[in-house]
């Protein structure tokens, strides 16, 4: 798969995983890992990156004696997930362009 393609969506799984609670990194693996493999050194880059791109903020709790960092998706991060959504009908039209002739030849 193109690499700044998976870049895409694996930004907007994270914002996913975080839309409706506050989360941290290890859970936000658990909660991904039914749908999509990804690991800590792929998951806390991409967590920055939205961080800077004020698609989420990061607020640290003690938790058990230690620091956690919780991430909070922010409106601009909701606004990405609605426009992934938007672009995934143009995404599933072109996949539907591209195998037209293997769905008419069967």
């Amino acid at each position: 798969m193109d690499i700044q393609l998976k870049r895409g969506l694996l930004d907007v799984c994270v914002l996913a995983a975080i839309k409706n609670e506050d989360s941290y990194g290890y859970q936000i693996i658990k909660d991904m890992k039914p749908y999509v493999e990804i690991s800590e050194s792929t998951l806390y880059p991409i967590l920055r990156r939205l961080e800077a791109g004020d698609l989420l903020t990061v607020r640290t709790a003690e938790h058990n004696g230690r620091l956690r960092k919780y991430y909070h998706i922010t409106p601009l991060g909701l606004k990405r997930i609605e426009a992934f959504k938007e672009e995934w009908n143009e995404i599933m039209s072109i996949y539907k362009f591209v195998i037209r002739e293997e769905t008419t030849n069967e």
